[in-house]
């Protein structure tokens, strides 16, 4: 386990395999004398509770951040290249410079201080945990508004992802400003 001397910051990224929005990433240093109670992969809570624990998150943490790529750029760079550059957009905003950074996966940007990438890491580390409810708040908030902006995509109920409703809804009504041109269902209809 970490040291609490050390600020250990846990990275998580959301929004890898969708067809549309930004890949979003969070960046978290807990405050080891104030515990949140609860936290563990937003995957594996409901959104009720994801939105109960993000406030307590911010509020509680040392420090947080969000960092994103938008859809041109992941079209530019690819989407694993976008994800590392928004999570380096993420711990640079931290307000605290970290001592170590922890991110969730197999493999981990350079962050100007050492990292360590680990597999299933919202399953294991608090922090990692926190940024992963973070990222996936933020980025479904966001999903949600843009269904307003672009009705008939069903982006409020599967946040961008490949589901057989979003490519009928692409076959039908087209492709819009938000959906990643470089992904093959996308790059097939235009």
């Amino acid at each position: 386990m970490t040291s609490d001397c050390l600020l250990i910051a846990g990275v998580d990224e959301v929004g890898r395999g969708p067809l549309a929005g930004p890949v979003v990433t969070a960046a978290v240093i807990l405050d080891p004398s104030n515990p949140i109670e609860g936290l563990m992969d937003s995957k594996a809570l409901s959104e009720k509770k994801r939105e109960a624990l993000e406030p307590q998150i911010k509020a509680k943490a040392l420090a947080w951040a969000i960092g994103r790529c938008e859809v041109e750029e992941i079209d530019h760079h690819n989407i694993l290249q976008a994800t590392m550059i928004a999570m380096q957009r993420a711990v640079a905003g931290l307000s605290v410079k970290p001592s170590k950074v922890l991110v969730d996966g197999n493999r981990s940007p350079d962050f100007g201080c050492p990292a360590e990438a680990i597999v299933k890491g919202d399953q294991s580390e608090a922090a990692i945990c926190a940024a992963s409810i973070l990222a996936k708040v933020c980025r479904d908030r966001e999903m949600v508004e843009m269904d307003s902006i672009y009705p008939g995509y069903g982006l409020a109920k599967h946040k961008g992802y490949p589901t057989k409703q979003h490519i009928e809804a692409l076959q039908q009504q087209g492709v819009t400003e938000i959906h990643r041109r470089s992904f093959g269902p996308v790059r097939k209809l235009l």
